[in-house]
């Protein structure tokens, strides 16, 4: 049931390990369009847009939660890659029971300033009562999200991409169900379409932690790996909270973009909001190189074969960058199209804006390959602390724009936002992950110079 990463060609193992990561990923955003096209259909522009109007918000808290889950998954694949299978699952309890820290703090501070928060970000008043009810429940369902992103981030950190898949499948099926059931038939109306997501990511997060008690033997724990480990935790602490961190930095830039946004009115922020769901579909695959690269990396530290790490980076970018040239030229036939997805036909300024929106963002995507290859990259070596300074370049981007270029140029700048934020990333990200792998060369040579004669001449000449 797992998966050796450390032997084998990085080129294969990338895209083995990715395309079931690929398709779990569109699962889950099948049932988030859903839950868009569903609101944006049965309830209108200005319930699409309450919906919209939340999506910053739910970077902030929603992408910090991922990021420690993330974070917490790598220490497990280092002691998998090593051999320490006692060690992986000290790893395993420990990030469980600070997970149920986390859920319990997150879960309560973002429910009592929910309303404080939509206030803050000057949500228009037309669509503010929906807003806050969509984001409230999505809140109440913070500990689903703590459940289902750790337990499939520590299954793939076994090597395993593929069973996650499964329950996220069944997932989506129930939420495209629960969306009709709850909008059509008990009139919840925007709320219904959040409460359809949290219960199946609850499901989902269930069906994860069933199976790994029944099918993985290597996780069975003695009384002894089950209890709280200090240094364990401040290990996983080092590696998750930087992680969620670098999530919310980059949010707080997108809270600022978005709160600029709103001053321009519902219509356009229903664009942003048809089309911020198009980017998410396009782009899973960049998030799965992104998720491959960290299990990758962090076997290969754990097994001390640096020599490997440099190899497989270049092999994702190359993928990447062919992804992102086919997805652009996908994007320019059939951006109309892709619109009228989620937007009534009628609505032909909204579905030009968000045609225009989706095109801009197309237009770099092999930027956003970059930065999600090799900020993943970087967090699987056990770099954590950079992902914080690579969310900061981020951050400044989108503020940038959201004081200076949304009040110029309107909704232009609006759309050039995360094109300029995915480009301050990069010029962080490229020399940063030369050094990671420099640097752990380097302490591997100090340590154990024995072992420099794993890496040949090309590997010392290393370069993107």
């Amino acid at each position: 049931m797992t998966k050796d990463l450390t032997v084998g060609s990085p080129m294969k193992l990338i895209v083995d390990f990715a395309v079931p990561m690929l398709l779990g990923m569109l699962f889950q955003q099948c049932y988030n369009m859903m839950d868009t096209m569903i609101v944006g259909k049965l309830l209108g522009a200005s319930a699409l847009a309450a919906v919209g109007s939340t999506g910053s918000i739910q970077f902030l808290v929603i992408g910090f939660c991922m990021g420690i889950c993330s974070g917490f998954a790598i220490p497990v694949a280092q002691k998998m890659g090593a051999g320490d299978h006692s060690g992986m699952r000290q790893c395993v309890a420990n990030a469980g029971w600070l997970s149920i820290l986390f859920a319990v703090v997150v879960t309560i501070v973002t429910c009592v300033f929910c309303h404080q928060i939509l206030t803050g970000m000057n949500t228009p008043q037309d669509i503010y009562e929906g807003a806050y009810r969509y984001l409230f429940v999505i809140f109440l369902g913070i500990p689903a999200t703590f459940l289902y992103n750790l337990l499939a981030g520590i299954i793939r950190a076994l090597g395993d991409s593929k069973t996650p898949v499964v329950f996220l499948a069944i997932a989506s099926f129930l939420n495209i169900g629960l969306d009709f059931v709850l909008i059509l038939y008990f009139n919840t109306g925007v709320a219904g379409a959040a409460i359809a997501t949290v219960v199946s990511q609850s499901v989902s997060g269930i069906a994860c932690l069933l199976y790994m008690r029944k099918k993985y033997p290597i996780l069975h724990m003695t009384k002894e790996e089950r209890r709280i480990n200090g240094r364990i935790c401040r290990w996983l602490c080092l590696m998750g909270v930087p992680m969620g961190l670098q999530y919310s930095i980059t949010a707080i830039g997108s809270i600022v973009l978005q709160t600029a946004v709103n001053s321009l009115g519902s219509a356009y922020v229903a664009a942003i909001a048809a089309g911020s769901k198009l980017f998410q579909i396009m782009c899973c695959p960049f998030d799965a190189m992104g998720g491959t690269m960290a299990t990758y990396c962090g076997q290969n530290v754990g097994a001390q074969k640096l020599e490997r790490l440099g190899q497989g980076i270049r092999s994702c970018v190359i993928l990447g960058v062919g992804y992102a040239v086919l997805s652009f030229g996908a994007i320019l036939l059939f951006a109309p199209e892709m619109a009228i997805l989620f937007l009534d036909v009628g609505e032909q300024s909204i579905i030009q804006n968000t045609v225009k929106y989706t095109t801009i963002l197309g237009a770099f995507y092999i930027p956003l390959a970059l930065v999600n290859i090799l900020r993943f990259s970087i967090q699987g070596m056990g770099f954590s602390n950079f992902a914080i300074l690579a969310g900061v370049m981020e951050m400044l981007a989108r503020t940038g724009v959201g004081i200076w270029l949304i009040p110029v140029f309107g909704f232009t700048g609006a759309c050039c936002a995360s094109p300029a934020a995915w480009i301050c990333a990069d010029l962080f990200l490229i020399p940063a992950t030369v050094w990671c792998i420099h640097s752990l060369k380097k302490k591997l040579s100090t340590e154990s110079p024995e072992n420099m004669d794993q890496i040949d001449s090309k590997e010392k000449k290393w370069c993107l």
